[in-house]
């Protein structure tokens, strides 16, 4: 019962504490200084020493209030990121090998933007954007053409090595999420 009523408490002055924080007036105005990188949450990260001795797991200190309102933090971009697409059987010219930087969004791929737009929207910390199908997943019996594609390379500071096919309804959803990085099969690709 002690346990309950000091969470409480810890949560109550949490609370009054934000509203105090949002109540108070603006502090007089100050040149403008340069704005701090936002925030971001990260999951408990395994630190190895040097040394090469097995790592140890962190636990992160308790987040600030505002942290646990918000979303789940997208995964920063890095200067290493390089993707390449080798896209087979897709149809109207869409077949071929594609280079992909983002941040900026540049490379030989038909829509840089686009790719990484979508690449974006589908990275998350915990979440691999480029896992395949679980297996055993319950799956529709449907075909969704012969094409296939491999992506390879370096997404968020991570080695990406994916295989896409089409050849049952989790398949094509998969693929389906990765368009435009992936070409809609059967469609133009812009130049």
């Amino acid at each position: 019962m002690k346990q309950v009523t000091r969470i409480l408490g810890a949560a109550a002055a949490s609370a009054a504490g934000l509203a105090a924080l949002c109540a108070a007036p603006p502090a007089a105005a100050a040149p403008p200084a340069a704005a701090a990188p936002p925030a971001t949450t990260a999951p408990p990260a395994a630190v190895a020493p040097p040394d090469g001795r097995p790592a140890a797991l962190t636990t992160p200190a308790a987040p600030a209030a505002s942290a646990v309102l918000t979303t789940p933090a997208r995964v920063p971009a890095r200067a290493g990121d390089r993707l390449t697409v080798t896209v087979r059987h897709a149809g109207a010219g869409a077949d071929g090998t594609y280079v992909l930087f983002c941040h900026p969004a540049r490379g030989t791929h038909p829509d840089p933007a686009g790719a990484c737009d979508a690449l974006d929207r589908g990275t998350r910390w915990g979440r691999d954007a480029f896992a395949p199908v679980p297996e055993g997943a319950m799956c529709t019996m449907q075909y969704g053409g012969p094409a296939t594609a491999r992506v390879t390379g370096t997404w968020a500071g991570r080695p990406v090595d994916a295989v896409f096919r089409r050849g049952d309804g989790c398949e094509i959803e998969r693929w389906d999420r990765m368009v435009p990085l992936l070409p809609q099969p059967g469609s133009p690709v812009r130049p």
